[in-house]
């Protein structure tokens, strides 16, 4: 009801704007008194005349453009003309009145939304529920697709987005459609396996494993499939296979891989160790070379060591992003995710008046999946 209400007013307003000139100008142009002054000057020139004020010449020229004027001002008050305007300044009233509330309901029905509660710009901001802006665009694509189902790509591009925002079961199918209507792609046959395991809370079940089958068949070198198969080999205490399939993908991976953390950390998790001929991302590799031939306690005791070591210098100079990310990596093979994150912490107090160094330091926290 607000919303006519305020509409009423806004109409009423602007008949008012329209008829409020044509209301001055009904009122006759000055009532016939400026005839009554015109002919009081006359009979005054008279008087003037006679009393010998001024001349006869004068007197007649006063005459005559006393007597041009009266003719003029009679002849505006004469009956016809008037009329004439009001019936005008009536027609245009008339269609104010009722012809300007016809032709903005002609336009508002069918285009406008009536029916539509009070939507403020506070609401738009942020939609109902307190939902991000993130969400308008979202539906904004699913109607999209929804009139242009077969939009491989833009299923693809919804289905990750989907995901990060919590819709798994919606995620899943957008993956399907993108799979459907674009072809089969080993890299989202692995992110579909990655949103099934995600929605069983991490597990990765058997129509998320066959998902990582497929991929892995298309491309024996696709990462992500090949990272969720060592961990379904983990889960079903399969450690052995789990190390194989990890040791493996870093035989095969470039020095700055950004999953190399990832998987080191996992393949340490089952106990298994780095290629002889693999990049150990957590100390320098002629620290590992000297702990090749040692004994495992004594093994495990100089490494502990070595990374206390790094983590009090550090603390004492925090400027070296790449030490921390070292720490934090160690930390991560050792299977200690806790002095991990401690670390992350304590990095980012350091560079915290670094801009450029906190983002380095956020970015590599990331691939450790310490970005929390």
């Amino acid at each position: 009801m607000t919303l006519w209400f305020v509409f009423a007013l806004m109409t009423a307003a602007a008949i008012f704007a329209i008829l409020l000139p044509l209301g001055l100008g009904a009122r006759a142009p000055a009532d016939g008194r400026e005839v009554s002054v015109y002919k009081d000057q006359l009979t005054e020139i008279e008087r003037d005349v006679a009393t010998g004020l001024i001349g006869k010449a004068e007197a007649e020229a006063a005459r005559v453009e006393i007597g041009r004027r009266l003719l003029a001002a009679a002849d505006q008050e004469s009956d016809l003309p008037v009329r004439s305007a009001i019936g005008m300044r009536r027609a245009a009233a008339v269609l104010a009145l009722i012809g300007l509330p016809i032709i903005a309901l002609s336009i508002y029905l069918p285009l406008g939304s009536p029916q539509l509660p009070d939507f403020p710009l506070l609401a738009r901001k942020t939609a109902p529920g307190g939902s991000p802006p993130m969400e308008a665009l979202v539906n904004q694509v699913e109607q999209h697709l929804q009139n242009n189902p077969q939009d491989a790509r833009g299923w693809t591009v919804l289905a990750p987005v989907l995901a990060r925002l919590g819709r798994a079961d919606d995620a899943i199918q957008a993956y399907r459609n993108a799979l459907k209507y674009g072809g089969d792609k080993p890299g989202l046959r692995a992110d579909l396996g990655e949103v099934l395991a995600a929605s069983a809370g991490g597990v990765v079940t058997a129509e998320a494993k066959a998902e990582f089958e497929r991929a892995h068949a298309a491309d024996a070198d696709e990462p992500k499939a090949n990272y969720f198969l060592g961990l379904a080999a983990e889960q079903d205490g399969r450690k052995a296979d789990a190390a194989a399939i990890w040791r493996a993908m870093l035989e095969k991976a470039p020095a700055d891989a950004p999953w190399r953390p990832l998987v080191t950390a996992s393949l340490g998790r089952v106990g298994g160790q780095p290629p002889a001929g693999g990049q150990v991302p957590a100390l320098p590799a002629e620290t590992m070379a000297a702990a090749k031939d040692m004994a495992e306690p004594d093994r495990e005791a100089m490494i502990r060591g070595m990374v206390d070591r790094l983590a009090t210098r550090l603390k004492q100079n925090g400027d070296d992003v790449e030490g921390w990310l070292r720490l934090m990596r160690a930390y991560m093979v050792m299977g200690d995710s806790e002095k991990a994150k401690a670390a992350l912490s304590d990095a980012r107090a350091a560079v915290a008046n670094d801009t450029e160094r906190l983002r380095q330091l956020n970015e590599g926290a990331k691939t450790l999946g310490l970005d929390g």
